[in-house]
């Protein structure tokens, strides 16, 4: 491993079992590793636990402050939500009962209007992003509201509990079914009042809805303020088949749903859109040609009997591809949940066709962290534990007290673990979870 030398005095120094996931691997073990992180939250140097003393005397530590792992705890990278609405936090687990597009007009679309009260905005954004950030997503993709003050404060909210975030005001012009909730075209276009926010962690990701709530105007607009700031871009892909056979009828000028945001310059290498359950392979060729990547979220997908993502097609394309909790069309906040959805999902494509190749539980573990980084355009920063980058990490207990973990294994973390067994959480090197002072919700 090479070591990046630095007059910086180290921060924190961990020794014990690291796991994460490479380029060329789904997963890498490495036991018995010492890692450095300096004063600016990069990790500065990695090497063998044999080591201490000559890295402690280059690197200028004392081996006395480095932390020693307990054997049945682990560092992994930190989960990467790609696709997640703030705003339909409160109330996850309920309104599954219904398609895509009534449940937005029947839940959604009601619910999103209440934004505009800051008091309920502070309650539920504080709620999401503390949920998030104990279940151990230490990168979130955030879809907010049309209201623009509200969208600014769930960027100072994940900005204080140190949470790295996209934050989107959603931009839509239409809306047949609750009129009040849409917007003109120039007040979507208050989406660069973001740009005007600068923290170290939380930026701004232009978000047309979808093609059915926006008119080609805007999305072009919206495309135009995307290439003029640089910035990243998010919404919603073919994920239901009534979806894409209205979006069919209103674009019939476009030869796909992918053709409609490629012609308004909403396909680049950071947009990110959400689903892609019906995508053909001619629009997942243009996918890797544009660097576009999808959000896969599998919770949503089948709660509400959207459909299926064949993960393994995406991938066979070299389409860059992450995983999203979509609450609340996702039910659980949890990236884990996440995780094993995709596996259940994959498992179901293998019981319709017996020659699919079901995802391994190493592959899904690479989507939930480096490919989500990935997929966000953020793999130079985060992602996993190459020197140079950024420490997201998480501790993990696996034998947590009362904890559902018997057997010290990832696959079980994975599969039945919970934020109890998420001793801690790190952004940018900095512990952000335990909350540092004492918070009610």
């Amino acid at each position: 491993t090479p070591y990046r030398n630095t007059t910086n005095r180290r921060a924190l120094q961990c020794k014990g079992t690291f796991i994460h996931s490479t380029q060329k691997t789904a997963l890498q073990i490495l036991e018995d590793e010492l890692l450095g992180v300096d004063t600016d939250g990069k990790i500065a140097f990695t090497g063998r636990g044999t080591e201490l003393v000559r890295l402690s005397q280059t690197f200028g530590f004392s081996p006395t402050e480095v932390i020693q792992l307990a054997k049945h705890e682990f560092f992994m990278p930190g989960l990467v939500d790609t696709h997640i609405h703030a705003c339909q936090y409160s109330y996850a687990g309920t309104a599954l009962d219904m398609p895509l597009l009534q449940w937005l007009n029947t839940y959604t679309f009601p619910v999103e209007s209440h934004f505009k009260d800051l008091q309920f905005a502070h309650k539920v954004y504080s709620q999401v992003v503390k949920r998030t950030l104990r279940n151990g997503t230490t990168t979130a993709c955030y879809f907010a509201t049309i209201h623009t003050d509200a969208s600014l404060l769930l960027g100072k909210i994940a900005n204080d509990f140190g949470q790295r975030a996209f934050v989107g005001k959603v931009c839509m012009d239409r809306n047949d079914s609750v009129k009040h909730y849409k917007e003109t075209n120039q007040e979507s276009q208050e989406e660069t009042s973001l740009l005007k926010r600068k923290y170290p962690l939380v930026r701004p990701v232009v978000t047309p809805r979808f093609a059915l709530s926006c008119t080609g105007a805007l999305l072009g607009q919206l495309g135009a303020i995307a290439k003029n700031n640089n910035l990243h871009i998010q919404s919603h892909i073919s994920e239901n088949v009534e979806e894409v056979n209205l979006v069919k009828k209103m674009f019939p000028d476009s030869e796909s749903y992918t053709d409609v945001y490629l012609k308004h310059n909403l396909l680049t290498d950071k947009t990110v859109m959400a689903h892609g359950c019906y995508l053909s392979d001619e629009e997942l060729v243009l996918f890797r040609e544009t660097g576009a990547s999808l959000a896969h979220c599998p919770n949503s997908n089948i709660s509400l009997c959207s459909g299926m993502l064949n993960v393994r097609n995406v991938l066979n394309h070299k389409v860059k591809l992450g995983l999203g909790t979509d609450v609340a069309g996702g039910y659980s906040a949890s990236m884990l949940d996440a995780v094993r959805r995709a596996l259940d999902t994959s498992k179901i494509l293998t019981i319709q066709n017996p020659e699919y190749k079901t995802l391994s539980f190493e592959e899904v573990f690479r989507l939930a962290t480096l490919g989500g980084s990935q997929a966000l355009s953020l793999d130079d920063q985060t992602g996993n534990f190459e020197v140079g980058k950024d420490f997201d990490a998480l501790r993990v207990n696996v034998a947590a007290p009362g904890g559902p973990i018997d057997l010290i294994i990832l696959e079980k973390f994975l599969n039945l673990g919970d934020d109890r067994n998420i001793a801690e959480v790190f952004v940018a090197g900095k512990k952000v979870v335990p909350f540092t002072e004492p918070t009610t919700e």
